[in-house]
């Protein structure tokens, strides 16, 4: 995926659908993040460890990681969709959901309206790693919900490279095009 070119050193990246608005993909998305259908999220997330499980560059990850929510937005929503990804992905594939060891320090406005930098600006500083030691050495595949800019990956992606030896590789259930 070259939105990550020279910004992140990956493995591999994808993304299961694209993201067109006003398109079937934008409103599944909405019925997960914004009107509490997490089911959609697991459902989705099983078709796409399908088709991870049956990838080279993906099915030796032995950590799925999703995209962390700040707890106040994760209590306002009741879950967190990525997490709720996350968990259809590793029901197809021999990996362990790991939802605790990124985390978001900060919370930080929606970044729907901003633009690139905008987005970069207010995601940089706000992801920490805990417990990172056990993700040492191991390819680890960290999934959000949509790739935007990819600004929340990249704030995230460089949070988990801290790690020694990492190799790391990002899923999104979609792609938002142009």
């Amino acid at each position: 995926m070259d939105i990550f070119s020279g910004r992140l050193p990956l493995f591999s990246a994808t993304a299961f659908l694209f993201f067109n608005k006003g398109g079937g993909t934008q409103q599944l998305i909405h019925k997960l993040k914004y009107k509490g259908n997490k089911e959609i999220g697991v459902h989705l997330g099983k078709l796409f460890g399908n088709q991870l499980n049956n990838s080279a560059l993906f099915n030796e990850s032995a950590a799925i990681i999703p995209v962390p929510l700040h707890p106040r937005k994760e209590y306002k929503r009741g879950y967190n969709q990525s997490l709720m990804i996350c968990e259809g992905i590793a029901s197809r594939m021999n990996a362990r959901v790991l939802s605790d060891v990124l985390y978001r320090n900060i919370h930080s406005s929606s970044q729907t309206k901003k633009s690139r930098y905008e987005r970069w600006e207010n995601v940089k500083d706000i992801f920490e790693i805990k417990k990172g030691h056990r993700l040492e050495g191991k390819h680890v595949l960290l999934v959000d919900d949509v790739i935007t800019t990819g600004a929340t990956l990249e704030a995230c992606g460089q949070k988990l490279l801290e790690i020694p030896g990492i190799r790391l590789s990002i899923a999104s259930l979609a792609y938002a095009q142009g």
